[in-house]
């Protein structure tokens, strides 16, 4: 068996990894147009970070894992075809904003239809609207030349957190396989279900029918992305009333009903998905007339939103209503911690907001190139999940420097802002930092890691998310 992947992604790459990993005797190529990108699968410095991945890829790149630009002759010979590439928000036209673009996903079936000469299954591994897959299989059949050619198309949606992608990979909670109610989708999906019973037990592998499995991603991540917003509504309400949301998100949590999971308040959730997903969903209750269920689920995106400025607004109004020509440290740039992903990251917004008040941001991130972080800052939105987009020339960039130390960073600051919660940033020497920082010198922890006693006996202003504020924060009317 032949599997072949197009998009070597964050998805696709680890995904493919896995299965040449668990699979031996199953060739695995992925295949990009992206030169660079897969120069880099091929080397030393993979193009993504994700904790374990490296060893993964090295265990079997060359043995049964290869990278490659050759997209129409692997595709041609594999059996079962992934398809990952983006699929991002449309800018322009009809459902601008909210609907997913699905140019990509289109141009890969044309492909895959004008150089397939047997019958293959198409799995759908992009997050994709429903009735994608219908549309999908229209292109495939009208666009290819053979009849004897079959193509099965399955909805097997990624439920990977970046982070932590190399242990959901290994071992899932569930792995899901949507396909048509025929004998020949069915069968389909036994032989997808076979590869992945390498390693996951046959009870967590899924199956379900097409339109049910495109849903089931969508609805995932618009649940987990409502729970994040739900407890940093609850930080708003905390602050005002001195509550601290940490104790009141432990309390609901032991509830066997609600669970631990996601109730960590911060400066708002980021991600490829998560805001992508929930507005496609609203566009699709749109679409069929669901305005009010629309309405509902958008609120969890207007709460994401309204945190960020409510950050924002808190770091200005704390330093005497004004960050004008004064140094703002940024520590943490991805959109969360063990990952260089940096799609629909809170940073982006937080920075944004400090300039244009007049600040100077200096970021400083363990993982995220300064490349990466100026195309970021001056890519406007939804543009970021475009392959191969580029730095725009905007003010933006004046203020912004990236700094290649935490030390660096905090050099002449005013305030330091903490975005990502990485590990490493409980163990600097804050006492140290505070002596090369102007005073009164600022924190304004978005994640809730630090230690905030410690921070004041040193002499910060600490302003904790969700927590009792700080007497010097407290506005005097």
């Amino acid at each position: 068996m032949k599997i072949c992947c197009i998009g070597a992604g964050y998805v696709g790459g680890p995904t493919m990894a896995m299965i040449a990993l668990k699979c031996p005797e199953i060739e695995v190529v992925v295949v990009d147009i992206n030169e660079a990108r897969i120069l880099a699968w091929n080397s030393d410095k993979l193009p993504i970070y994700e904790p374990g991945l490296d060893e993964v890829v090295k265990a079997c790149r060359g043995r049964n894992l290869f990278f490659s630009t050759d997209t129409t002759k692997h595709v041609g010979e594999a059996d079962i075809v992934f398809v990952s590439v983006n699929t991002p928000t449309k800018t322009s036209g009809i459902g601008a904003g909210k609907a997913a673009d699905l140019t990509y996903w289109e141009g890969a079936a044309r492909m895959i239809a004008s150089c397939s000469t047997s019958s293959k299954i198409i799995v759908e591994k992009s997050t994709v609207p429903v009735k994608t897959a219908e549309a999908i299989h229209k292109v495939l059949t009208r666009n290819c030349s053979d009849p004897n050619v079959h193509f099965e198309i399955l909805s097997n949606p990624e439920f990977l957190a970046e982070g932590t992608a190399i242990a959901d990979l290994t071992n899932p909670d569930r792995v899901l396989i949507g396909g048509q109610e025929t004998e020949t989708g069915q069968a389909a999906i036994a032989k997808l279900k076979w590869v992945y019973e390498h390693w996951i037990p046959s009870e967590r592998v899924l199956t379900a029918n097409l339109w049910s499995a495109e849903l089931a991603k969508l609805t995932a991540n618009a649940f987990l992305a409502q729970r994040i917003s739900s407890i940093n509504a609850i930080s708003a309400l905390c602050e005002t009333t001195g509550a601290d949301v940490q104790q009141v998100a432990h309390a609901i949590g032991t509830d066997s009903r609600i669970g631990p999971k996601f109730l960590n308040a911060s400066v708002g959730f980021g991600g490829s998905c998560f805001q992508k997903d929930i507005l496609n969903l609203c566009y699709v209750c749109e679409s069929v007339g669901l305005k009010e269920v629309a309405d509902y689920w958008f609120q969890v995106v207007s709460m994401n939103d309204y945190q960020k400025n409510r950050f924002v607004e808190r770091v200005i109004s704390s330093m005497f209503n004004t960050v004008k020509n004064k140094k703002v440290a940024i520590f943490g740039f991805a959109f969360k911690k063990d990952t260089s992903d940096t799609r629909e990251t809170p940073a982006i917004d937080v920075c944004k907001g400090l300039i244009r008040d007049g600040g100077k941001c200096c970021v400083y991130d363990p993982e995220v190139t300064t490349d990466q972080i100026l195309r970021d800052m001056s890519t406007p939105k939804f543009e970021w999940d475009r392959p191969n987009y580029s730095r725009s020339s905007t003010h933006f960039l004046e203020n912004v420097q990236v700094a290649g130390s935490a030390d660096e960073a905090i050099d002449g600051a005013h305030a330091i802002c903490v975005l990502t919660e990485w590990d490493a940033f409980k163990t600097y020497d804050y006492a140290a930092m505070y002596l090369k920082m102007h005073k009164p010198a600022f924190v304004f922890d978005g994640r809730n890691i630090l230690d905030h006693a410690k921070l004041r006996e040193i002499g910060f202003i600490v302003y904790a998310l969700g927590k009792p504020l700080d007497p010097f924060l407290q506005k005097q009317y």
